[in-house]
C-alpha cells in the first residue's frame, strides 16, 4: 500500500499552528456602540495583543474609547479620557477625546484663509480662530466606515470617509484613510493617515488623545515625567495663534530636551494666554522622517509612551480646561488630570509661508505617521 503524508502533514501543521510565532490574530470585526442622536448607527471595533495590550476603536470620529497597557506590576488599565457611551461623546463635556481631528486640526486665525486668491470662511469656534476642523461636520463629528484587517504580526482597523467638496467651509473632496496597527508582541500601536482630494486644500491630521499613565480618572498628570525631541516652539499671541517666529526652549518653562515632571514649571504659564501647557513644538530631525518626539513616564505606575513622528510639530496640552466631567466608569477628569501629545503640522501653516505647507494638490497624497510604543518600568 503506498504511504501518504496526510497525517504527517496535519500533525505539522497543528503544531506550526500552536506555536507562538505561527499566531496570527483574525481581523477584528464591528459591534454596536449605540447611535447618534440622529438615529446613525455607531460600531466599535476591539484590537487584541499577546502582550496585554487592547485598544477600541469606535467609528463617530474614527475615535479612540479605549487604550489598556499593563503597569510595572502587570496590572492592565485604561489610560486615555473618554466615555462610555455616545451620547457622552455627542455632549458638552467632550473636550475632542480620542478623536481623529481636522480637515485642519489646531487653529486657523480668523477662521478664514485664502488660497489660488479665492478666500474661504470657516466657523470661529475658538474665540476669533477656527478650531479642530469647525462644529458640525468636522471629521470628530461624522460616522467612518470601518474595516478590520489581519497580518502574521499585527491587527487593526481602516477607517474610510469621504468629505465632500464645501463641508465645513472646505475646498475640494477629500477622501481619507486612517488606520490604526496594533503590533501582536509588543505594545505598539501605528496611526498612518491617507488623503486625497479633487481641489487645492490645506490637511493636517491628528489623533486627540488625553493620557493619564496612572490610569484614566487619575487626580493629576503634573507627576508624569516628560522629554521632548524639540529645541524650539512656535510663539504665539493672545489668541494661540502662531506669530510665524520659531523660538529656542532654552530658558523657558518649555525646555523638556532633559526629563523632568510636568507640574516643575507650569505655575509659570498660569498666567499667559495658554493658561498651561498649550504649545506647538518643532520637532527635531527631518519632517517626512518617522524619528522620536517624546517620552512620557509616570513613575506611579511605571508605564512609559514613547513617541515617534514624520510631521513637524507637536502640542502639548496638559487639559488646563477639563473641567471635572464625568467619563468612562462614573470617573472624573479634573483639570490637569490628562495630557495631549497631538503629532501636527504648525498651527495656522495657511497663513505663515515659512511654516511646511498644509496645502494638499490634486494628484498628491497626504501621508501620515505616528506611533505609540507602551513600556514599564
Amino acid at each position: 500500500m503506498k504511504h501518504t503524508a496526510g497525517p504527517f502533514l496535519f500533525f505539522t501543521l497543528l503544531l506550526q499552528a500552536l506555536s507562538p510565532g505561527w499566531l496570527q490574530a483574525a481581523a477584528p470585526l464591528p459591534e454596536p456602540f449605540g447611535k447618534t442622536a440622529a438615529g446613525e448607527a455607531v460600531e466599535i471595533f476591539t484590537l487584541k495583543n499577546r502582550t496585554g495590550m487592547t485598544v477600541r476603536i469606535m467609528s463617530r470620529g474614527a475615535t479612540i474609547v479605549n487604550l489598556i497597557v499593563p503597569d510595572r506590576t502587570g496590572k492592565p488599565e485604561d489610560v486615555v479620557l473618554g466615555f462610555d457611551d455616545v451620547a457622552g461623546y455627542e455632549s458638552s463635556a467632550n473636550q475632542f477625546f480620542g478623536c481623529t481631528t481636522g480637515r485642519v486640526c489646531n487653529r486657523i486665525a480668523g477662521g478664514e484663509f485664502t488660497l489660488d486668491g479665492k478666500t474661504y470662511k470657516l466657523s470661529t469656534n475658538n474665540g476669533p480662530n477656527h478650531l479642530h476642523g469647525g462644529t458640525k461636520r468636522s471629521l470628530d463629528k461624522v460616522i467612518w466606515q470601518g474595516k478590520g484587517f489581519e497580518s502574521s504580526d499585527a491587527t487593526g482597523v481602516s477607517f474610510f470617509y469621504t468629505s465632500l467638496d464645501g463641508e465645513e467651509g472646505y475646498p475640494g473632496t477629500l477622501t481619507l484613510t486612517v488606520n490604526f496597527t496594533l503590533k501582536l508582541d509588543s505594545n505598539q500601536l501605528a496611526i498612518t493617515y491617507k488623503a486625497v482630494t479633487d481641489q487645492p486644500t490645506p490637511v493636517n491630521l491628528t489623533n486627540h488623545s488625553y493620557f493619564n499613565l496612572g490610569g484614566a480618572g487619575a487626580a493629576t498628570v503634573l507627576d508624569h515625567q516628560l522629554q521632548l525631541s524639540g529645541e524650539n516652539y512656535t510663539p504665539t499671541d493672545a489668541t494661540l495663534i502662531p506669530t510665524g517666529e520659531l523660538a529656542t526652549v532654552a530658558g523657558t518653562p518649555l525646555d523638556f530636551r532633559s526629563s523632568h515632571a510636568l507640574g516643575t514649571r507650569i505655575a509659570q504659564l498660569d498666567t499667559t494666554p495658554a493658561v498651561g501647557y498649550d504649545h506647538n513644538f518643532v520637532v527635531d530631525g527631518q519632517p517626512g522622517t518617522v524619528r522620536p518626539v517624546a517620552r512620557l513616564y509616570s513613575p506611579t505606575s511605571g508605564r512609559v509612551l514613547e513617541i515617534q513622528c514624520d510631521v513637524p510639530g507637536v502640542q502639548l496640552y496638559t487639559g488646563n480646561h477639563l473641567s471635572g466631567q464625568t467619563g468612562k466608569g462614573g470617573k472624573t477628569y479634573p483639570r490637569r488630570s490628562a495630557l495631549c501629545l497631538e503629532t501636527q503640522h504648525f498651527p495656522d501653516s495657511v497663513h505663515h509661508s515659512n511654516f511646511p505647507s498644509t496645502i494638499l494638490q490634486p494628484g498628491a497624497i497626504y501621508e501620515q505617521t505616528c506611533i505609540w510604543k507602551f513600556l514599564a518600568e
